[in-house]
Protein backbone atom coordinates (compact mmCIF):
# COMPACT_ATOMS: atom_id res chain seq x y z
CA UNK A 1 0.00 0.00 0.00
CA UNK A 2 1.39 3.39 -1.05
CA UNK A 3 2.04 5.99 1.64
CA UNK A 4 -0.67 8.38 0.33
CA UNK A 5 -3.19 5.55 0.15
CA UNK A 6 -2.33 4.43 3.69
CA UNK A 7 -2.70 7.95 5.09
CA UNK A 8 -6.08 8.33 3.41
CA UNK A 9 -7.18 4.97 4.83
CA UNK A 10 -6.11 5.97 8.35
CA UNK A 11 -7.98 9.29 8.08
CA UNK A 12 -11.12 7.47 6.94
CA UNK A 13 -10.87 4.92 9.76
CA UNK A 14 -10.37 7.56 12.44
CA UNK A 15 -13.23 9.69 11.08
CA UNK A 16 -15.57 6.70 10.92
CA UNK A 17 -14.75 5.28 14.35
CA UNK A 18 -14.10 8.62 16.09
CA UNK A 19 -11.13 7.00 17.87
CA UNK A 20 -8.70 4.18 17.15
CA UNK A 21 -5.62 2.66 18.75
CA UNK A 22 -2.20 2.13 17.21
CA UNK A 23 -2.60 -1.63 17.70
CA UNK A 24 -5.90 -1.62 15.78
CA UNK A 25 -4.34 0.32 12.89
CA UNK A 26 -1.35 -2.04 12.77
CA UNK A 27 -3.71 -5.02 12.52
CA UNK A 28 -5.96 -3.47 9.85
CA UNK A 29 -3.18 -2.05 7.70
CA UNK A 30 -0.47 -4.65 8.33
CA UNK A 31 2.05 -1.95 9.22
CA UNK A 32 4.75 -1.79 11.87
CA UNK A 33 4.39 0.27 15.04
CA UNK A 34 7.03 2.78 13.93
CA UNK A 35 5.33 3.29 10.55
CA UNK A 36 1.92 3.70 12.16
CA UNK A 37 3.21 6.24 14.67
CA UNK A 38 4.94 8.18 11.88
CA UNK A 39 1.74 8.22 9.81
CA UNK A 40 -0.26 9.55 12.77
CA UNK A 41 2.32 12.28 13.34
CA UNK A 42 2.04 13.35 9.69
CA UNK A 43 -1.79 13.40 9.77
CA UNK A 44 -1.81 15.30 13.06
CA UNK A 45 0.54 17.94 11.63
CA UNK A 46 -1.76 18.26 8.61
CA UNK A 47 -4.75 18.79 10.93
CA UNK A 48 -6.64 15.73 9.66
CA UNK A 49 -6.69 13.81 12.97
CA UNK A 50 -5.62 14.39 16.57
CA UNK A 51 -2.78 12.16 17.75
CA UNK A 52 -3.09 11.06 21.39
CA UNK A 53 -1.22 8.61 23.59
CA UNK A 54 -1.70 5.13 22.09
CA UNK A 55 -3.77 6.17 19.08
CA UNK A 56 -5.77 8.92 17.41
CA UNK A 57 -9.04 10.84 17.65
CA UNK A 58 -11.19 12.30 14.91
CA UNK A 59 -11.19 16.08 14.64
CA UNK A 60 -13.86 17.42 16.96
CA UNK A 61 -13.52 14.58 19.46
CA UNK A 62 -12.29 15.88 22.83
CA UNK A 63 -10.13 13.98 25.30
CA UNK A 64 -10.50 15.00 28.96
CA UNK A 65 -8.11 13.82 31.65
CA UNK A 66 -9.59 15.49 34.73
CA UNK A 67 -12.92 16.35 36.37
CA UNK A 68 -14.33 19.83 36.71
CA UNK A 69 -15.74 20.59 40.16
CA UNK A 70 -19.48 20.29 40.76
CA UNK A 71 -19.71 24.06 41.24
CA UNK A 72 -18.10 24.61 37.83
CA UNK A 73 -20.58 22.22 36.17
CA UNK A 74 -23.82 23.19 37.89
CA UNK A 75 -24.63 26.14 35.64
CA UNK A 76 -23.39 24.53 32.41
CA UNK A 77 -26.32 23.77 30.02
CA UNK A 78 -28.70 24.11 32.95
CA UNK A 79 -31.92 24.28 30.89
CA UNK A 80 -31.06 21.12 28.97
CA UNK A 81 -30.08 19.32 32.17
CA UNK A 82 -33.38 20.26 33.82
CA UNK A 83 -35.35 18.93 30.83
CA UNK A 84 -33.40 15.66 30.91
CA UNK A 85 -33.74 15.36 34.70
CA UNK A 86 -37.52 15.91 34.59
CA UNK A 87 -37.96 13.14 32.01
CA UNK A 88 -35.64 10.74 33.86
CA UNK A 89 -37.52 11.27 37.12
CA UNK A 90 -40.74 10.15 35.45
CA UNK A 91 -39.16 6.77 34.67
CA UNK A 92 -39.13 5.86 38.38
CA UNK A 93 -42.15 3.71 39.21
CA UNK A 94 -43.79 2.42 42.39
CA UNK A 95 -41.49 0.35 44.63
CA UNK A 96 -38.45 0.80 42.39
CA UNK A 97 -35.06 0.23 44.00
CA UNK A 98 -33.09 3.07 42.42
CA UNK A 99 -29.38 3.77 42.01
CA UNK A 100 -28.49 7.46 41.53
CA UNK A 101 -24.94 8.20 40.46
CA UNK A 102 -23.26 11.35 41.78
CA UNK A 103 -23.62 14.19 39.28
CA UNK A 104 -25.27 17.51 38.52
CA UNK A 105 -28.04 16.11 36.27
CA UNK A 106 -28.84 13.24 38.65
CA UNK A 107 -29.03 15.79 41.47
CA UNK A 108 -31.55 17.82 39.45
CA UNK A 109 -33.69 14.68 39.12
CA UNK A 110 -34.49 14.84 42.84
CA UNK A 111 -36.50 18.04 42.30
CA UNK A 112 -38.86 16.13 40.01
CA UNK A 113 -39.18 12.71 41.69
CA UNK A 114 -42.72 12.15 42.99
CA UNK A 115 -42.79 8.36 43.57
CA UNK A 116 -42.56 8.16 47.37
CA UNK A 117 -42.49 4.34 47.49
CA UNK A 118 -39.13 4.22 45.66
CA UNK A 119 -36.00 3.45 47.69
CA UNK A 120 -32.66 5.03 46.75
CA UNK A 121 -28.96 4.23 46.91
CA UNK A 122 -26.52 6.94 45.84
CA UNK A 123 -22.78 7.51 46.01
CA UNK A 124 -23.36 11.27 45.92
CA UNK A 125 -23.28 12.43 49.53
CA UNK A 126 -25.10 15.70 48.77
CA UNK A 127 -27.66 13.74 46.74
CA UNK A 128 -28.22 11.50 49.76
CA UNK A 129 -28.81 14.56 51.95
CA UNK A 130 -31.24 16.05 49.46
CA UNK A 131 -33.17 12.77 49.05
CA UNK A 132 -33.40 12.30 52.81
CA UNK A 133 -34.63 15.88 53.31
CA UNK A 134 -37.44 15.19 50.82
CA UNK A 135 -38.51 12.12 52.79
CA UNK A 136 -37.10 9.34 50.59
CA UNK A 137 -35.61 6.22 52.17
CA UNK A 138 -31.95 6.54 51.17
CA UNK A 139 -28.75 4.51 51.55
CA UNK A 140 -25.18 5.58 50.87
CA UNK A 141 -22.12 3.30 50.45
CA UNK A 142 -18.94 3.70 52.46
CA UNK A 143 -15.65 4.58 50.84
CA UNK A 144 -13.33 7.41 49.88
CA UNK A 145 -14.75 10.94 49.62
CA UNK A 146 -13.87 12.64 46.31
CA UNK A 147 -14.29 16.41 46.56
CA UNK A 148 -14.45 17.52 42.87
CA UNK A 149 -17.46 15.29 42.10
CA UNK A 150 -18.84 15.16 45.68
CA UNK A 151 -18.89 11.36 45.39
CA UNK A 152 -18.04 8.27 47.43
CA UNK A 153 -15.59 6.24 45.33
CA UNK A 154 -13.11 3.38 45.46
CA UNK A 155 -12.98 -0.35 46.16
CA UNK A 156 -14.87 -0.19 49.46
CA UNK A 157 -17.77 1.67 47.84
CA UNK A 158 -17.87 -0.79 44.92
CA UNK A 159 -17.85 -3.78 47.27
CA UNK A 160 -20.74 -2.39 49.30
CA UNK A 161 -22.82 -2.01 46.13
CA UNK A 162 -22.42 -5.67 45.12
CA UNK A 163 -25.05 -6.82 47.61
CA UNK A 164 -27.79 -4.78 45.92
CA UNK A 165 -30.01 -5.57 42.93
CA UNK A 166 -31.37 -2.34 41.48
CA UNK A 167 -34.51 -2.25 39.34
CA UNK A 168 -33.44 1.04 37.68
CA UNK A 169 -30.40 3.31 37.76
CA UNK A 170 -29.18 6.64 36.40
CA UNK A 171 -25.58 7.65 35.68
CA UNK A 172 -23.71 10.72 34.59
CA UNK A 173 -20.68 10.54 32.32
CA UNK A 174 -17.78 12.75 31.25
CA UNK A 175 -17.66 11.33 27.76
CA UNK A 176 -19.68 9.32 25.24
CA UNK A 177 -18.02 7.66 22.27
CA UNK A 178 -19.19 4.69 20.19
CA UNK A 179 -15.86 2.89 20.33
CA UNK A 180 -14.84 3.84 23.89
CA UNK A 181 -18.29 3.84 25.50
CA UNK A 182 -19.01 5.88 28.62
CA UNK A 183 -15.92 7.23 30.34
CA UNK A 184 -14.70 9.24 33.31
CA UNK A 185 -11.23 10.53 34.30
CA UNK A 186 -10.96 8.70 37.65
CA UNK A 187 -10.40 4.92 37.90
CA UNK A 188 -11.89 4.84 41.43
CA UNK A 189 -15.06 6.55 40.26
CA UNK A 190 -15.23 4.36 37.16
CA UNK A 191 -15.12 1.25 39.36
CA UNK A 192 -18.17 2.41 41.34
CA UNK A 193 -20.09 3.30 38.18
CA UNK A 194 -19.25 -0.05 36.57
CA UNK A 195 -20.22 -2.07 39.64
CA UNK A 196 -23.55 -0.30 40.09
CA UNK A 197 -24.37 -0.76 36.40
CA UNK A 198 -23.65 -4.47 36.60
CA UNK A 199 -26.19 -4.73 39.43
CA UNK A 200 -28.97 -2.80 37.65
CA UNK A 201 -31.72 -4.06 35.36
CA UNK A 202 -32.80 -0.82 33.59
CA UNK A 203 -29.79 1.43 32.92
CA UNK A 204 -29.94 5.09 31.88
CA UNK A 205 -27.07 7.47 31.21
CA UNK A 206 -28.40 11.02 31.46
CA UNK A 207 -26.40 13.93 30.06
CA UNK A 208 -26.57 17.00 27.84
CA UNK A 209 -25.32 16.87 24.26
CA UNK A 210 -21.90 18.36 25.13
CA UNK A 211 -20.75 14.94 26.41
CA UNK A 212 -20.95 13.28 22.98
CA UNK A 213 -17.72 12.73 21.00
CA UNK A 214 -15.70 13.12 24.19
CA UNK A 215 -13.41 10.55 25.75
CA UNK A 216 -12.02 10.39 29.28
CA UNK A 217 -9.30 8.17 30.72
CA UNK A 218 -11.38 5.22 31.98
CA UNK A 219 -14.31 3.45 30.29
CA UNK A 220 -16.93 2.20 32.74
CA UNK A 221 -19.48 0.74 30.30
CA UNK A 222 -19.96 -0.02 26.61
CA UNK A 223 -21.87 2.44 24.43
CA UNK A 224 -24.81 0.07 23.86
CA UNK A 225 -25.10 -1.07 27.51
CA UNK A 226 -27.50 1.70 28.56
CA UNK A 227 -30.22 3.97 27.20
CA UNK A 228 -28.96 7.54 26.84
CA UNK A 229 -31.37 10.34 27.74
CA UNK A 230 -30.24 13.65 26.26
CA UNK A 231 -31.43 16.89 24.68
CA UNK A 232 -30.37 19.06 21.75
CA UNK A 233 -28.21 16.42 20.08
CA UNK A 234 -26.70 17.66 16.81
CA UNK A 235 -23.79 15.25 16.31
CA UNK A 236 -24.61 13.28 13.15
CA UNK A 237 -22.57 10.29 14.33
CA UNK A 238 -25.21 9.62 17.01
CA UNK A 239 -28.48 10.85 15.48
CA UNK A 240 -29.83 7.43 14.48
CA UNK A 241 -28.60 5.35 17.40
CA UNK A 242 -31.36 3.12 18.80
CA UNK A 243 -30.26 3.54 22.44
CA UNK A 244 -30.48 7.35 22.40
CA UNK A 245 -33.65 9.01 23.64
CA UNK A 246 -33.96 12.76 22.95
CA UNK A 247 -36.35 14.77 25.12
Amino acid sequence: MLSEERLARITALVTERQSITIQELMKILGTSESTTRRDLTILDAEGKITKVFGGALAKGVVFRARDDTVMARKHHNKEEKAKIARYAAMLIKANDFVYLDAGTTTELMIDFITEKTAVFVTNGFLLAKKLSEKGFLTYIPGGEVKFPTEAIVGIEAAQSLRKYNFSIGFWGTNGINKENGFSTPDVKEALVKQTAMEKTRQKYVICDASKFSQISCVTFAAFDSATIVTSGLEDEHYKNCKNILEV
